[in-house]
This record gives structure tokens, sequence and C-alpha cells, in this order.
């Protein structure tokens, strides 16, 4: 007997083509449960690590449950919600009061349920030792007032600063000009590419590039205790003071990110419009549940409602 994986692998187009004609019919049309049926939901893309096991996971518990993820950019995560082309979207952020206004004015009341808190990560080739870096150093490169390596490090071999994105629309580039440089337009000078994976690769191969992607990409998921990254890249350290030292500075670990040493974190949340309380409703109770949280815990990011363990450590 097939299971439900092996009928979303073998069926997705049709399944996806069922959906969206189901799209506009009645609630009492839709079939879902809060533990079985198929749903559509979309991820911001840089969540996508975390995001997938959370869904293997759930689909595990519950096999009458089918969860199928668009990894798509925030910006069209948050269009789908609002355009009821799904019930279910994970973001880094919460719904507007002009986007809430629109779902109440179609008599629909959504909840966003925070799951766990992120952070950006600065990457660099792993042949690059200048690796500490202040966040107005970073304001300065990504508004193009620092454009060559010499003006970070003067002893650096390095030329031009390159600096790349996942994605134009994606959360990590509106964290970057909301809250790094607060509303000044990016540079042209800095790239935007497709995903985080793409982000990682060009880094890993290009000497002078800086690359900014989600933490969750980051994590060795053989470490249990999530105090490994990646060995593709090196993780810069980053200091909110006027000047960066290895005392001041911090990469990303889960107790910087809990203690708030590290700068550069922002919120994930779950935006839920499931009016009957169905498989949405499920999988999001689900994410904050202890079991989901545990998942994001064993992630590497800090969990909404589960404690986190502190241990210390020695940076390399």
């Amino acid at each position: 007997m097939k299971t439900v994986r092996q009928v979303l692998l073998s069926g997705l187009p049709v399944m996806l083509a069922l959906l969206s004609a189901c799209r506009n019919k009645p609630a009492g049309g839709q079939t879902d449960t809060y533990t079985s049926g198929v749903i559509v939901i979309a991820a911001d893309e840089s969540f996508r690590p975390i995001v997938q096991e959370e869904i293997d996971v759930f689909e595990g518990l519950f096999p009458l449950a089918g969860i199928v993820p668009r990894y798509v950019t925030e910006v069209e995560a948050v269009n789908l919600l609002l355009k009821d082309s799904l019930r279910l979207a994970v973001t880094s952020r919460r719904l507007t009061s002009g986007e809430m206004n629109s779902f109440n004015s179609r008599k629909f009341f959504p909840q966003e349920i925070k799951i766990a808190t992120d952070g950006l990560a600065l990457i660099a080739h792993k042949d690059n030792p200048d690796t500490l870096i202040t966040v107005n150093e970073i304001r300065s490169i990504l508004t193009g007032e620092i454009t060559r390596w010499k003006e970070l490090y003067p002893d650096s071999e390095l030329k031009g600063i390159n600096l790349v994105f996942d994605n134009k629309n994606s959360s990590t580039v509106r964290f970057a000009v909301d809250s790094i440089c607060k509303g000044v337009p990016l540079s042209s000078r800095v790239k935007a590419l497709k995903t985080n994976r793409e982000v990682i690769d060009y880094v890993a191969r290009t000497p002078d590039a800086i690359g900014i992607i989600g933490v969750n990409w980051l994590s060795d998921r053989n470490d249990s205790t999530g105090l490994s990254f990646s060995r593709e890249i090196r993780v810069m350290s980053v200091s909110a003071a006027g000047k960066a030292t290895p005392e001041n500075s911090y990469k990303p670990y889960q107790a910087y990110l809990f203690y708030g040493n590290y700068p550069l974190t922002r919120s994930i949340y779950a935006l839920l419009n499931d009016p009957r309380s169905a498989l949405p409703w499920g999988f999001a109770s689900f994410l904050a549940s202890d079991r989901g949280q545990r998942i994001i815990l064993k992630s590497g990011l800090v969990p909404a409602t589960q404690p986190v363990r502190v241990v210390n450590v020695k940076d390399e």
C-alpha cells in the first residue's frame, strides 16, 4: 500500500491542480481535518531546512496527513495567504495592520504564532582570515560607503567586497533595509541570487565575497550540540560596538541568539488563516508543541517556548 508521502511524490502535479480547483469552494468542500488530508503551505525559503524537518516528523506521526510546502520569498508567501491560495505561511514577520484589515473585511481573523528566534549569519570564504565585523560596518557595505576589504582590514590582500543575498524579495533583504540600514536603500553593488544554498555555494568559491543567509542553513545536523557550522565557509563574528574585537564579537550560536549578544536576530512566525481549525491548525499547533519546539532546539535556533540549555564553549 502506498504511503501518503509516496502518493505526494508520484502525484504532486495532479494534487496541486485539484487544490487549485477547490480553492474557491466553500469551507464545507474542504476535506482535511486536524491530523489528516493534504494541504499546501508557504514558507520563506530561508527557513527551508527547519520547516522541512518539521514536516517530515509531523507526517511520520500522522501518516494520513500530507503537507506540501512551497518555498518562496517572504513577499510571495504573504501574498498567497492574502489571496486565500493557502491557509498557513511561515515568515519572519507579523501581518501589517493593512493586511490584517484585509482579512477582517472578509470576516477572517488570522492568528500569528511565534515559533522561534532566528539569526542572520554573515559568511565569508573559508580561507579569509578577516572575520570580525561591526553592525555599522555591515551597514556601510550595504549602502555602498565601504566597497573594499582594505577599508575594513588594512592588511587584507583582497580587493572589492562582493556582498550577496538570497533574493531581492526575501525576508533577509527586508531585514537588511529595515533593521540594519534603517530605511536607506541598498547599494547597486549588492547582488541578489535566488536561494540561500546558492549564496553558500557562491561564497565557497569566491574569496572576496560576503554572504548573508539564515542561520538554520549553516547548522551541522550531525552535531547534537548545535555548536558546529558548515565547513564549506567561515562564519563571521559580529559586534554591536564601535570597533569589533574578539571579546565583543559573537557568532550566531544558539546561546548568543537567546541572550541577545548576537545583534542580527529576528523572529519566525506561523501566520494562520484557518477558520475550520483543520490541518493548517494541526501543523501550526505541532510547530508550537513540545515535539515541534524540540526540533527547533536541535536545529540551532531558539524555540519560542522550549527551555534552552546553555553551555560554555571556546570559539575558534
